[in-house]
């Protein structure tokens, strides 16, 4: 499955983003799905992830409450919705899949996820 972010830019500190990251395939039903980030500097981290059916989420505890993540998935494609920007969460926003398909437990671990977009980038001003 290839995977395609998009959906990136500059917005002030405060605003709003959606990206999405849409799918090549219809397999993309199969697989939870994850969003993560790589600020300058700094190593790939977890945001935000959501099971196969759409049932469970998980969220690091630093967008809980401002980030939603969604899915559709007729149209392949999962959404992060980023509300109340900070500068802090600017980086580069990548999607991926789980390597298992039909997973139980949704996983934050980078490990678990395989198919790398290519990432869009966001940038919050302060």
């Amino acid at each position: 499955v290839q995977l395609q972010a998009s959906g990136g830019g500059l917005v002030q500190a405060g605003g709003s983003l959606r990206l999405s990251c849409a799918a090549s395939e219809r397999t993309f039903s199969r697989y939870d799905m994850g969003w993560f980030r790589q600020a300058p500097g700094k190593e790939r981290e977890f945001v935000a992830a959501i099971g196969w059916n759409g049932g469970r989420t998980y969220y690091t505890d630093s967008v809980k409450g401002r980030f939603t993540i969604s899915r559709d998935n007729a149209k392949n494609t999962v959404y992060l919705q980023m509300n109340s920007l900070k500068p802090e969460d600017t980086a580069v926003y990548y999607c991926a899949h789980s390597t298992g398909s039909y997973r139980v437990v949704v996983t934050p671990r980078i490990q678990d996820y395989e198919s790398w977009g290519q990432g869009t980038l966001v940038t919050v001003s302060s």
